[in-house]
């Protein structure tokens, strides 16, 4: 299509016009979702995982019962919900993924490099859980006793016993309970400790094969097939949740394990654990600086009003987990009675929660018990599934964006090297010691480099770019400025709320451990070089750039920083109408920068916009409709107002 539009080159009445030819528009164009439903859908699913089930219920009961939705809620409005909004925002305006997005400010460009790193981590541990939950919904579809609910099976010791023995309360204390024996015996055949690791474990390693051949085949195509597979994966969920909620919910004791979760202790709020716990499940739950908000957002239409879904999934999110609470701990005063035990001996957190308490449960669910059973763990391989899709497509995101336009084709070949290394890196968790091993990756991951990589993006977006040039771009897109609300959270009380829960938690730092026992020195070293792995790709990259990412190194120090820190220059928009419509210069057809530095007062109308760099990369990007300034390879003094 050869067809040419004039338009005005600076977007506004009575300036220049020039010809800008849309054709460019249809080439170059960016996948996008095949409706908003399909958006939506798969920020909820990659928002309500599996910490809303096994983590959040157990956070609750531990940090003051109905009390902790106080901190819950507060945390949610300082900080997750306006930093959800943010990281959206981010990626719609400019299509690009986590990486390619830092055209904002090139020297920050390790930040979402960060944010890859994290995002790549967790999903070589994630599906691994969801490798175990296939494994249990295999085992599942039996017509006989559900394995986990017998003491006579081969993997079983003299200690095992179940309710169906006759045994007083005092001497169970040393006894172990038919699940927790075929959790550690018979599914991982778990080593004395992390020193030895053992062999594989060939039945999850089959298992973790079709995890990631499942991921795979959903992702291959891109979000136009993962768009689709959430329209069952983000919702089905949500009907095994209700049905277990009213199967839960007839049983005796259900109404004891509800006052439990609920009933409120105030005393607590005055400890610092029940808000640092807040602040760790908003970030872990919502998704937040794992880079996934702002890749699924880039493959948004423009004008898809992000402010409005931000608000929409939080919401859901945080709705999803208070619902699972009542489901669990009605499940959990059900065993507790059925055993003759308090809540307390019951009520766990993580993997001891799903895979050894819930499971106990489910087979005392009768009559046929491997119904419930079959539709708890596929609930669970879901609700992984959904996440494991987002923090796939982010890494995989990454990497296309950098890639040459006639080899984004290839996509599904990057899928599948993606998903080979996933499934390489997480053969050591399948192994007779892998348990240890993903305990350390859940315990130092994400955390702290979460919580910083958070900090780094705000003030990059609000004080190097300009909150108000930021605000600007918003309202190009939904029509109108984020409000005082949405400013203060970002450029001050989100902030400032994220570091003081990162000297929190460094204050009341417990080194990681399983079964009571910590981890040995060599074992925590390695958790804190995964945590640091995400923190120092920030000073490196910008170390980097510093030397070889700016055009002409040999000018002087700070004419380089201020390249470095300024907008590439095309930055912006991805699509040419786009741009006009926001008020920044149209890209050229060839796709190179202008020939020649041209800057003119021209069109500042008040408000003077910082100088744009261009960066040695053809993939690093602005052109604003109020400055029309290329920067070529030298950096012109330009008055900058308050932004």
């Amino acid at each position: 299509m050869d067809e040419k539009k004039a338009i005005e080159a600076n977007g506004k009445g009575g300036k220049d016009t020039e010809s800008v030819d849309y054709s460019e528009d249809e080439e170059t164009k960016r996948e996008t979702w095949g409706s908003q439903i399909d958006f939506i859908l798969s920020c909820i699913g990659f928002a309500v995982g599996l910490g809303n089930v096994w983590r959040f219920p157990y956070l609750c009961y531990e940090n003051g019962g109905g009390a902790f939705l106080f901190p819950y809620v507060i945390m949610l409005i300082v900080a997750g919900l306006p930093l959800f909004y943010l990281e959206m925002a981010f990626g719609q305006f400019a299509s690009l993924g986590a990486v390619a997005v830092w055209k904002i400010s090139p020297l920050f460009t390790g930040v979402g490099i960060g944010m890859i790193i994290i995002a790549a981590l967790v999903a070589v541990y994630y599906n691994v859980i969801i490798a175990w939950a296939i494994y249990y919904l295999i085992r599942s579809c039996t017509t006989g006793p559900l394995p986990w609910s017998t003491c006579d099976n081969e993997w079983n010791t003299a200690n095992c016993f179940n309710d169906s023995m006759n045994y007083t309360k005092e001497e169970t204390v040393n006894l172990t309970r038919p699940s927790d024996e075929y959790w550690h015996r018979h599914v991982h055949q778990l080593t004395e400790g992390i020193g030895n690791m053992g062999s594989i474990r060939l039945e999850l390693l089959g298992c973790l094969a079709l995890a990631w051949l499942i991921v795979f085949l959903c992702l291959c195509k891109g979000i136009k097939s993962s768009g689709k597979v959430v329209y069952f994966t983000a919702v089905f969920p949500y009907v095994v949740l209700l049905i277990l909620l009213v199967r839960s919910a007839t049983l005796p004791g259900a109404g004891g394990g509800v006052k439990y979760y609920i009933e409120p202790k105030f005393d607590r709020l005055l400890d610092v654990k029940p808000w640092r716990d807040a602040a760790n499940q908003i970030f872990y739950s919502l998704g937040i600086s794992f880079g996934s908000l702002t890749t699924m957002a880039s493959f948004n239409r423009f004008h898809n009003n992000v402010q409005r879904d931000a608000i929409l999934v939080s919401v859901c999110n945080c709705g999803t987990s208070i619902l699972a609470g009542f489901v669990v701990f009605s499940t959990l005063g059900f065993m507790a009675e059925n055993s003759d035990r308090s809540i307390d001996d019951v009520a766990v957190s993580g993997p001891g929660l799903v895979f050894i308490v819930y499971p106990e449960a489910l087979a005392k669910m009768t009559p046929v018990p491997q119904v419930w059973a079959f539709l708890f763990f596929f609930m669970l391989f879901l609700l992984g599934l959904d996440s494991m899709f987002a923090m796939m497509e982010t890494v995989l995101t990454a990497i296309v964006d950098e890639m040459p336009p006639r080899l984004k084709r290839y996509k599904w070949l990057v899928t599948l090297a993606g998903c080979s290394v996933g499934f390489l890196c997480g053969i050591p968790m399948v192994t007779q010691g892998g348990l240890y091993a993903l305990t350390i990756m859940n315990d130092y991951a994400g955390g702290f480099s979460l919580m910083f990589i958070a900090v780094c993006y705000c003030t990059v977006i609000c004080y190097v770019y300009g909150l108000t040039r930021f605000s600007k771009d918003i309202e190009s897109m939904i029509g109108s400025r984020p409000n005082i609300y949405w400013k203060a959270c970002w450029s001050v009380i989100s902030p400032l709320a994220m570091v003081a829960i990162v000297i929190a938690s460094f204050v009341f730092y417990v080194p990681s451990g399983y079964g009571g026992k910590e981890f040995d020195t060599g074992a925590q070293t390695i958790g804190w070089a995964l945590t640091l792995l995400s923190f120092v790709v920030i000073p490196g990259y910008a170390v980097f750039a510093f030397f070889f990412r700016a055009d002409d190194t040999s000018t002087t120090f700070l004419t380089r920083l201020q390249i470095l820190l300024r907008p590439t220059w095309d930055w912006g928009p991805a699509l040419n109408k786009n741009r006009i419509e926001a008020g920044y210069q149209p890209i050229p057809a060839d796709g190179l920068p202008p020939p020649e530095i041209e800057l003119t007062s021209k069109g500042y109308g008040g408000h003077s916009e910082p100088g744009v760099a261009l960066v040695s990369s053809s993939n690093m990007n602005p052109y604003n409709s109020d400055t029309p300034n290329y920067y070529i390879n030298e950096v012109v003094d330009v008055d900058v107002d308050e932004h």
